[in-house]
């Protein structure tokens, strides 16, 4: 049986056919515009309603895409200023805790300066108990450092304690805050004598105790005390806070009174420790009458 055989059509002659096709309708539609105004009528009827549908679907998928990419650029805008705002927040932290420092130790510059005649060695906190008062605290120098028992510690303005117990690279002091605390002062504008009492309850009010004032005292609040020369282990003349509300005991043979530390107890951490331990009063015998020459 004889093969059909299959027909092939060349593509340059489709494009040829579509050219001729394509020029013969323009020819036709300038020919006879007045004859197709009809139909072109019906088309664009018909296409109109449809383009603008098309025209609105597209406009909502553009304005979407627009959305999402806006949204998208302020996701990250919004990333990377909050991550500035992170850096910033460090670095202000940092500049404030350097500012901190550098006040403490200009603080602590100005005591030495105060306090010259005496040897005197930096040290920092490294540990408190677990309340809100530096009553109770252990600093980062020892007896390596030539730190001994009964040494003063000053901070602020003046004085902060004592130092109770002394090991090779850290020592523990006792604030004038605390309750076991006693320390004799003296009003430095009148040298009458007193005892500091320390009081952790009081010290919420920002005071502590004075007592055994003299009742013939001629002392006023707003008077400063310092430690007194009859401090058997406080070196004197260590300012420790100014006096307020003077009142005659009970039994009317002394007064008492409140004291505000010149130390902020709630906010410490450097710290000088006074070399220098004060020495005993040596009580000589007294000597008779009958061996006198």
């Amino acid at each position: 049986m004889r093969r059909r055989k299959k027909f092939h059509f060349n593509p340059k002659h489709w494009l040829i056919v579509g050219l001729i096709i394509c020029i013969s309708l323009i020819i036709i539609s300038f020919r006879f515009s007045n004859y197709l105004y009809p139909v072109r009528n019906a088309v664009g009827s018909a296409i109109t309603p449809m383009q603008k549908g098309i025209n609105i679907v597209g406009t909502y998928i553009s304005d979407g895409l627009e959305t999402l990419r806006s949204m998208k650029e302020l996701t990250d805008e919004n990333k990377r200023l909050k991550d500035q705002v992170s850096v910033l927040s460090y670095e202000n932290k940092l500049l404030l805790q350097n500012k901190y420092e550098l006040d403490e130790l200009r603080e602590l510059y100005e005591l030495d300066q105060k306090y010259l005649d005496y040897p005197k060695v930096a040290a920092r906190i490294i540990d408190k108990d677990t309340n809100n008062w530096y009553n109770i605290f252990t600093i980062d120098k020892g007896t390596k450092d030539g730190l001994a028992v009964d040494m003063n510690v000053i901070a602020g303005n003046g004085l902060v304690g004592i130092i109770t117990e002394a090991y090779y690279n850290h020592s523990k002091v006792r604030a004038i805050i605390d309750d076991k605390s006693a320390v004799w002062g003296m009003f430095l504008k009148t040298s009458d004598t007193c005892v500091v009492q320390g009081d952790l309850k009081l010290i919420e009010e920002g005071k502590i105790h004075v007592e055994f004032i003299s009742k013939d005292a001629e002392v006023e609040d707003g008077f400063e005390i310092v430690t007194a020369h009859t401090s058997p282990k406080f070196l004197q003349g260590i300012l420790i806070g100014y006096v307020s509300d003077i009142e005659l005991d009970s039994n009317n043979m002394t007064k008492t009174a409140y004291l505000t530390p010149v130390v902020d107890f709630e906010r410490l951490s450097e710290v000088l420790i006074i070399t220098e331990l004060k020495e005993p009063l040596i009580m000589e015998p007294p000597v008779e009458e009958s061996s006198i020459e």
